[in-house]
């Protein structure tokens, strides 16, 4: 015989009577009351040193994060228009403009394809001028930064 758990007979229900709860196995915390056998307190902590604050901020407390991430941001947007700005300028010159495009500027060389081949220079250019902002601008931010970490780092290392 096996058991059947969805038996379609009613189970018999027994009453059963609620339990009071239980007590808990501990009685209640309370602070132990004063003792006259130990009338003294322990010493109070002594005061800590005072710390020296350094004469600049920690490194993530200043604004230099703040402008470096704005260069490089200037430095991402300039590269990055430059290069894709001149590529639109064609495609938009090829879909309106194509009267302009297929017009010739020397024998048998049309502006169209003479600006299709200025792609590549234009791409070099965009190149160019994102390392001359990233060595004049963005390089010199990160070097600060970077040598100001250093000392930081040392000085937390000599403090402890």
């Amino acid at each position: 015989m096996s058991y059947d758990p969805y038996a379609s007979y009613p189970y018999p229900q027994h009453p059963h009577p609620q339990h009071p709860p239980y007590p808990p196995p501990y009685p209640p915390r309370t602070a132990p009351p004063p003792s006259p056998t130990y009338p003294w307190r322990p010493p109070a902590p002594p005061e800590p040193e005072p710390r020296r604050t350094p004469s600049h901020p920690p490194l993530g407390h200043h604004s230099d994060l703040r402008i470096l991430r704005s260069a490089y941001r200037w430095q991402r947007r300039v590269a990055t228009l430059t290069a894709l700005g001149y590529f639109t300028l064609f495609l938009i010159l090829s879909a309106f403009a194509p009267s302009f495009m297929t017009t010739t500027v020397t024998d048998g060389l049309p502006t169209g394809l003479l600006l299709a081949l200025l792609q590549l220079p234009v791409t070099w250019l965009a190149i160019l001028l994102y390392e001359h902002t990233a060595r004049g601008l963005v390089d010199p931010i990160a070097d600060r930064i970077r040598k100001q970490s250093e000392l930081d780092a040392k000085r937390a290392a000599v403090r402890r």
